[in-house]
């Protein structure tokens, strides 16, 4: 890949949150009556963060969500931002040695408070200095929307034909590709099930790497 600077996904990417919060959410879902596993809400919400989050649950259930299902979800989130979560394997030792003079930023779906939080507690918040940045916060529109790694490509100086993006959820590689980036699916996270590179390659991702170790190879980092 001919690449000159690097955006990356979060969730998922470096930190082990997305099979913890779908599991959280299909517990809260089941409790409320709607009996749902960690797999099918890794099919329908994976990637997805406020309305179009909430409006995909409420379709999955056909009824408004009730307050009791939102206070469950900031009280998990409030735990996990106080406790932290596993990186993804690998994940810490590719972004350490990363070249010093390489552009890169975060591009999340997540808050950016979830984002440095969790930054803080791996050690490696300052391998991305102030480029770190949320749909939720920077965009108008949320992924699958392009949006956020435009805005992102443009805060580095780097056109996004000539940026490498590292997404490892459908919605994620959706946006990724539709912003013009040459992106990286990545399937190194323990949300990654049977057939996920299958869900990747069949929205348009050419480059999948199963480990950070095939992420760095497909960069030209390592042999």
């Amino acid at each position: 890949m001919k690449y000159e600077a690097l955006i990356l996904d979060f969730d998922g990417v470096l930190i082990e949150s997305e099979y913890v919060g779908n599991a959280q959410i299909a517990d809260c879902l089941t409790r409320i009556g709607h009996p749902t596993t960690p797999e099918e809400a890794m099919k329908h919400f994976m990637g997805l963060a406020g309305r179009p989050f909430v409006e995909a649950i409420e379709k999955w259930i056909r009824r408004p969500l009730p307050d009791e299902f939102h206070r469950a979800r900031e009280e998990e989130d409030a735990r996990t931002l106080a406790e932290g979560l596993e990186a993804v394997a690998g994940a810490i030792d590719f972004v350490e040695a990363l070249p010093t003079g390489l552009p890169r930023a975060i591009a999340s779906s997540s808050s950016t408070e979830w984002i440095e939080r969790h930054l803080d507690l791996l050690g490696v918040r300052h391998h991305f200095g102030d480029m770190i940045f949320s749909a939720r916060e920077h965009v108008a529109r949320g992924k699958p929307a392009p949006d956020i790694y435009l805005h992102a490509a443009e805060a580095i100086g780097v056109a996004i034909e000539r940026v490498a993006i590292i997404e490892d959820s459908p919605v994620g590689v959706t946006g990724a590709l539709a912003s013009g980036g040459q992106v990286i699916g990545l399937c190194a996270g323990s949300h990654c099930l049977p057939g996920h590179s299958e869900r990747l390659r069949a929205l348009g991702v050419r480059h999948i790497a199963s480990s950070f170790e095939e992420a760095a190879r497909l960069l030209g980092l390592r042999a």
